[in-house]
């Protein structure tokens, strides 16, 4: 059973609304969606580490994207 914060109507709606946009239109929304939810990880790791560089920040990011723990001294 999974779980959802969308009304069965809401959820219908959207799938209607994804059904009549193209395949370029589908893929711009995954783009946009996947950039918004970059820069709210990155935000989330600047309030965590205000003291962080750029560089930190964004080497950060990339661990919490694709690795399980830490990257080794030698990236940091």
């Amino acid at each position: 059973m999974s779980l959802s914060d969308t009304s069965p109507a809401a959820l219908a709606l959207q799938t209607e609304i994804q059904r009549q946009m193209s395949g370029e239109q589908r893929f711009r929304l995954a783009v946009e969606m996947s950039l918004f939810t970059r820069a709210l990880a990155r935000e989330g790791i600047r309030r965590e580490h205000p003291d962080w560089s750029e560089a930190q920040v964004a080497r950060e990011l990339i661990r919490l994207a694709f690795l399980p723990s830490a990257l080794p001294a030698g990236f940091r």
